[in-house]
């Protein structure tokens, strides 16, 4: 993300809401329990609030912010979850206020130079920055053949060039901050049909 916001969701947000995948549970609560205290987190280009409530059931608070008014419109609420309009950059929250800063699916929109002095600036002693994303699923080899058709050959000349940090899982983005070593993670849902078209729809 530039200055100049790409905003490719904001168009059926509540389609986004209804079709992305939940991230598992695991997840957040080894960030809960990595984190030195559980007193606020801020989830950066929160979307629809997938991972916004999740760290919620392990936080007192989360502020979940992104620069799209309609995605926060149609963000799920929680008692213990503030939305916000805001840009990962330029969050608005005090200084040194959160004990974790997470960037779910959403990385690779924004402008560095000018995301990580905000991390610095909003996170107390001691927080945890945790980044993660999910690529190209995998159902079965038949399904898996022409997913992968769908998305290299018919699609990739047309994908932004942030996707490419996507598909190599972050691992192309210098983080100015000290690795902290974590389990690997997976994503298992059962899908209907009708789920999976839904997901594809609003995804490619």
């Amino acid at each position: 993300m530039t200055d100049s916001f790409k905003d490719h969701f904001s168009r059926g947000a509540d389609a986004y809401r209804a079709f992305r995948p939940a991230y598992p549970d695991e997840l957040f609560a080894w960030l809960a329990a990595t984190a030195h205290t559980r007193q606020a987190a801020l989830d950066c280009g929160c979307g629809s609030g997938q991972a916004s409530v999740a760290l919620a059931r392990h936080f007192a608070r989360v502020f979940a912010v992104d620069p799209s008014a309609a995605q926060i419109a149609s963000a799920e609420p929680h008692p213990r979850v503030d939305y916000r309009v805001a840009p990962a950059e330029a969050t608005g929250l005090p200084d040194g206020s959160v004990d974790l800063v997470v960037a779910a699916q959403a990385l690779h929109w924004f402008d560095f130079d000018r995301f990580w002095p905000e991390v610095r600036r909003v996170a107390r002693p001691g927080a945890l920055f945790a980044a993660f994303t999910y690529g190209l699923l995998a159902v079965d080899a038949p399904v898996d053949r022409v997913l992968g058709h769908l998305y290299r050959d018919l699609l990739g000349p047309f994908w932004p060039p942030e996707r490419r940090h996507v598909d190599d899982g972050y691992r192309s983005i210098p983080c100015p901050f000290p690795e902290v070593p974590a389990p690997a993670f997976s994503i298992r849902l059962d899908w209907s049909l009708d789920h999976l078209r839904g997901y594809l729809a609003v995804s490619y």
